[in-house]
This record gives structure tokens, sequence and C-alpha cells, in this order.
């Protein structure tokens, strides 16, 4: 039995290996196409703002490029066929998990996160409160925004996946908490 699950894993994996072999220029063009997709709207948008068009031009050229962008990642899916694009979207997939966040996270780098990811958001709700009061109607750096941004992201990173699963059971109406005891005690 165990033989034979083998050899159907090995024949599956040749299956794989020919299907790419066969597309191989197809996977090459529809690669090169994909990421062109994504660099055409990244570089040509603020390349498109520096040029001093007029809003006019400037607001066509822009909807022309993010247009192009999405109608190239399109056609880069067809040029590349189903097995080409599974083949891309594993790698991808495979690449992100290493850096995903850690399943569970030790007492202290969860406080930490939950000091990051209250902070910001705290920040961002009493400051146009308190604006008037503390600094004498002098606006907010744009730094201290993006950087309170960046913050709370990190945060996610920092508290691990355990949070992500609290925070995705707010928008799931059936996900219940379960808390458990003896889990806090390893």
């Amino acid at each position: 039995m165990e033989k034979k699950l083998n050899d159907s894993t090995a024949a599956e994996g040749s299956k794989e290996k020919a299907a790419l072999d066969m597309v191989g220029w197809r996977l090459k063009a529809g690669l090169g196409m994909l990421i062109l997709s994504v660099l055409l709207p990244l570089a040509g948008v603020p390349t498109v703002a520096f040029l001093g068009l007029s809003t006019t031009v400037s607001t066509s050229v822009t909807v022309g490029l993010l247009t192009a962008g999405e109608l190239l990642g399109i056609a880069a899916v067809a040029v590349m066929g189903k097995s080409g694009y599974l083949y891309i979207r594993t790698g991808v997939l495979r690449f992100l998990k290493q850096y995903g966040p850690a399943k569970s996270v030790s007492p202290i780098r969860y406080k930490i996160g939950i000091v990051m990811f209250v902070s910001p958001v705290l920040f961002g709700w009493l400051f146009p409160y308190l604006e008037n009061l503390l600094f004498d109607n002098v606006k907010i750096p744009l730094i201290w925004v993006i950087g309170s941004d960046i913050i709370l992201l990190a945060s996610f990173f920092v508290l691990g996946g355990d949070f992500w699963e609290k925070i995705r059971a707010l928008f799931v109406q059936k996900m219940q908490v379960c808390v458990c005891e003896d889990m806090g005690k390893k």
C-alpha cells in the first residue's frame, strides 16, 4: 500500500514536471507579463506625478496605467495557463509562509505586541480631540501618521498567529472563543 502511494505521488510529480516543461516558453512569457503588470503602475504612477502634467492628462494617464496593469495581469494568467499559474502561486505562497507570524508567542512578546497594537489606535482616536489643547493648532507631521501605521502593522507580526485568529473571530459570526486554562501553563 505504501509503495502504491509513493508511486502515485511520484507520478503526480512527474505529471507536474511534464506539464511545466510543456509550457516552458509560456511560463516565462507569462511571468514576465505578470512582473510588468505589477511594475507598470508602481513605477508609472509616481513618474506621471513628477512630470508636472495638467490634472486632466495626469489623471487620464494614471487610469490608463492602472487599467493596463490589470489587463496585463489577466493576460499573463491566460498565457501561463492553469499549470503555470498554479506553479507561480505555490512558489509565492511557500515564500510568504516562511515570513508569516509565529503560531504562539511568549507572554512578554504578547504584551509588547499589545502595546504596539493599542498605541497607534489610541493615538489616531484621541489626537483630533487633543490637538488644539496640546499643540496650539499645529498640524501633526505626516511622519508620525506613517510611523503609527507601520507600528500597527508590525504589531500583528509581533502578536503571532493566535492573535490573527482572534481578530478573524471578530468577523466570522459562527466562530466561538474557547478559553483553555491549561494552555497558559506550558
